[in-house]
């Protein structure tokens, strides 16, 4: 156990804690008590405890099983005022020696991570899809409810409501927090890698916030990715890794110092990260040789050629289009789409990307999506139509919640005025 340190030292090291180990924590909590709420509350009670215990004594040497345990004792306190104790608190005790039982029995799997349980009762066929991938992000990535309503381009409202059934539901059914044996793991597999993909987007492009990125997020997704690929290495688990590595190996360059944002064409290609390149390459490589190219693994795919190129101008669009030509055939999407419409663009010139984009705003999927006002704005900025520009700039400042793409967009259109 450390040495007690001052307060304000405390408290920044428990803030780090917080961040690294909380939702692991509370997927534990869950597990063991089987009810979200209580083990929320109890989450934040052992994070108190920990503030006034931690200051006093040091911090202990393994902090997630202290908070563990503290939170456990706090539901059995929660339970005794509400005056419940006395038919819970043996089963309460034997959930706990399953709990210990069963991560005993998974270590020598290397599948001991409650949070991954958490994901897999999450993504349960039990819950309807609508419900499955929110309540994950919610629940085990810790994301609010407005970010995954803006995810899911939903309003915050319908998605708070979504995400009360899905608690419901587990802790009413008895859905049980565990891994599914392995007849079972392919089933499962589609909702628990969206689930990972969303987390990855959510850390390598927030959609709120002061930063452009959640590195927090991003290498939790990674992390997650990698678990799912080794406890079932099907194509798409494989890509969806490739996809992630592939995508984070550029992050050093994707922002200046002071965080504004670093455009693909503008980026320093001496920062990327050359091991997880090499690393994704690979993965890719595998996933493709399978024969079973799944939209993560395309996407994969793409990311791929664009690591390959040393410089902009030796980017394949050619490439790249027909890539999202399959992917649109396997996976179709509006932001699919918008993405294939970016890459003819870059491919056939910005007339033609314009007029796709044209077409896709005016099916009205993504009419609130400000990334397709703003490749507009761009295309319309480099055919010369200043005025057009200005107003689909506009309308994609109205859009953003995030402030590095905030000033991004207001530079643009401040270049605009210039000329």
């Amino acid at each position: 156990m450390d040495q007690p340190a001052p307060p304000t030292d405390i408290r920044t090291r428990i803030d780090a804690i917080y961040r690294a180990e909380g939702r692991r924590v509370f997927a534990s909590l869950v597990r063991l008590v089987r009810d979200f709420d209580l083990a929320e509350e109890a989450l934040h009670e052992a994070f108190a405890a920990a503030v006034e215990k931690w200051a006093a004594n040091g911090v202990p040497d393994n902090p997630r099983a202290w908070l563990v345990s503290t939170g456990r004792f706090k539901v059995i306190d929660a339970l005794r005022r509400r005056g419940h104790l006395t038919a819970l608190h043996s089963e309460l005790a034997q959930r706990a020696a399953e709990v210990a039982a069963a991560n005993a029995v998974r270590a020598s799997e290397d599948i001991e991570d409650d949070r991954l349980r958490l994901v897999f009762a999450c993504c349960h066929p039990a819950l309807d899809r609508s419900v499955q991938v929110p309540l994950t992000l919610r629940e085990v990535c810790g994301l609010t409810t407005e970010e995954i309503a803006a995810a899911f381009l939903t309003a915050p409202a319908t998605m708070a409501q979504r995400l009360v059934r899905g608690k419901a539901k587990i802790r009413d059914a008895g859905i049980p927090i565990t891994v599914p044996e392995a007849d079972q793991l392919a089933e499962r597999l589609e909702p628990v890698l969206a689930v990972v993909y969303l987390v990855f987007n959510e850390g390598y492009a927030a959609t709120s916030g002061a930063a452009l990125t959640r590195p927090d997020l991003s290498g939790e997704a990674v992390r997650l990715g990698r678990l799912v690929a080794e406890l079932l290495p099907d194509p798409e688990a494989v890509g969806l890794l490739a996809l992630m590595l592939l995508q984070e190996s550029r992050r050093p360059a994707r922002a200046t110092p002071e965080g504004d944002v670093v455009l693909l064409a503008d980026q320093d290609r001496s920062l990327w990260n050359a091991a997880l390149i090499a690393e994704g390459l690979e993965l890719v490589g595998r996933a493709l040789s399978s024969g079973r190219a799944g939209p993560y693994t395309l996407q994969a795919a793409i990311a791929a050629a664009h690591a390959r190129a040393r410089t902009p101008e030796a980017t394949d669009w050619n490439h790249i289009a027909q890539l999202y030509d399959a992917l649109r055939a396997a996976h179709p999407s509006p932001v699919v789409e918008l993405n294939r419409a970016v890459a003819v663009a870059m491919r056939d010139g910005p007339a033609a990307g314009l007029t796709l984009i044209d077409a896709i705003l005016a099916q009205g999927a993504l009419g609130t999506y400000h990334l397709a006002h703003a490749a507009r704005a761009d295309l319309l900025r480099r055919l010369g139509d200043r005025v057009a520009a200005r107003a689909a700039y506009e309308r994609a400042l109205a859009l953003v919640r995030q402030e590095p793409e905030r000033r991004f967009l207001m530079s643009r259109l401040a270049q605009l005025e210039r000329f």
